[in-house]
């Protein structure tokens, strides 16, 4: 089958998508959209989230044909068209909050959707926010202050 769906604001095709076929793989192989990492392929470690029509979800676990008319926002999609950082990639960079990497695309992507939902969370809001998402690097402590710097940051953009 052939899926059309809007990628990061550009309408994408997809041809000959199997029906099983997981958002995920479609970005990733078909797209040339790796940011999002295929590491436990269960929807357990949030490594691979995008937002489906503003929603967070593990790609993972979406059939590339339920994307069909939709819009995608990967982490290629967070920075500005002339590349420049979102307010989110940059405090993940100014905090120190990315090691290895791998968990990195889904956190940004988490993190900017609470931002742009709540721009003052509490920490229990980034907690929850981030829930879905397993870093095994950090120890989460630097991932915070990220986005509480994001947060300010933001908040001082207003």
């Amino acid at each position: 089958m052939r899926v059309t769906f809007t990628v990061n604001g550009r309408r994408q095709e997809a041809d000959d998508v199997w029906e099983g076929e997981s958002l995920l793989y479609v970005l990733r192989e078909r797209m040339g959209l790796p940011g999002s990492k295929n590491a436990c392929e269960q929807g357990e470690c949030g490594s691979c989230t995008v937002r489906l029509d503003g929603v967070p979800v593990c790609s993972c676990l979406v059939a590339a044909g339920q994307a069909e008319g939709r819009e995608v926002v990967t982490v290629e999609g967070l920075a500005g068209e002339d590349g420049r950082l979102s307010t989110v990639q940059q405090a993940f960079v100014d905090a120190g909050a990315v090691q290895c990497g791998f968990c990195t695309p889904g956190l940004l992507v988490a993190a900017d959707e609470l931002l742009e939902r709540n721009p003052e969370p509490t920490d229990g809001d980034i907690r929850e926010a981030l829930s879905g998402n397993l870093c095994r690097c950090t120890g989460y402590e630097k991932i915070l202050d990220a986005v509480r710097l994001a947060a300010a940051r933001t908040g001082e953009a207003v």
